[in-house]
């Protein structure tokens, strides 16, 4: 009987990527915390029973993640450095771009990441928004802070839904979306943005009001022809690709 087909072939894992997945179990579990100095080379060689390319060979692979650090010279080392979603975000970002997906795409994605997120907050604490509403208002005629202090704005309103899922999704796709408001102010000047920017803090004032009212569907509603109306701002026949904002 025939046993040798593709779909039953297994790949054997290198000794490398062995030692490197225990290396990153150990990492994202805490038991190594960042900052932390990994083992010499000869006591993680003598650990796993390997030898010195192998075990370079799992830092390699543990760089390429940025979750250690490989330091170089008489008091280098490897180190332990924290996840960080800007890795999982350039490789989302990556993928986004090899698939061929627009912008507005990203900007849909967006949208209703956020009305989900306001469906899901009903009772929450409002107090982080209310805070950022207050630095927008002073931030009003400096369109650069204003801009970040809007992207914040956004992450506040999902972090509402208490989801650390939603919220790591979320910060994802802000870098992307922030990177593509860099290039729009550059191209266009910061001086047209004072408008926007108003518009927006009426905007974040209103979606407040509404939620401390407990007006969930108004305030999705609202948050919603908010999020269509800075599409169409940010977004025109001529808005770059994907490959533009994240080259």
């Amino acid at each position: 009987m025939s046993v040798g087909t593709e779909s039953s072939l297994v790949r054997v894992p290198k000794a490398g990527e062995l030692v490197a997945a225990q290396l990153r179990r150990q990492i994202v579990t805490g038991e190594l915390k960042a900052g932390d100095p990994l083992p010499s080379e000869t006591a993680l060689m003598e650990h796993f029973g390997v030898s010195r390319p192998t075990l370079r060979e799992a830092f390699r692979i543990l760089e390429s993640e940025s979750i250690i650090v490989v330091l170089r010279g008489a008091h280098g080392g490897a180190r332990v450095l924290a996840p960080d979603e800007s890795v999982a975000a350039r490789h989302m970002g990556l993928l986004l771009q090899y698939k061929g997906v627009p912008l507005a795409d990203v900007y849909r994605a967006r949208a209703e990441v956020e009305v989900a997120a306001l469906r899901a907050s009903a009772d929450s604490d409002l107090a982080e928004l209310e805070g950022l509403v207050v630095e927008a208002a002073e931030a009003i005629g400096d369109p650069v802070a204003f801009a970040k202090i809007d992207t914040r704005v956004h992450q506040a309103i999902v972090d509402l839904a208490g989801s650390q899922t939603m919220s790591i999704m979320m910060g994802m796709l802000l870098r992307i979306l922030d990177a593509h408001n860099t290039l729009f102010m550059s191209m266009r000047g910061p001086d047209r943005e004072r408008a926007i920017d108003e518009v927006a803090l009426r905007s974040y004032r209103r979606l407040l009001k509404l939620l401390a009212a407990g007006d969930q569907e108004g305030a999705d509603a609202h948050w919603r022809r908010h999020l269509r109306k800075a599409e169409a701002h940010m977004l025109d026949d001529a808005a770059p690709t994907l490959v533009e904002v994240l080259s």
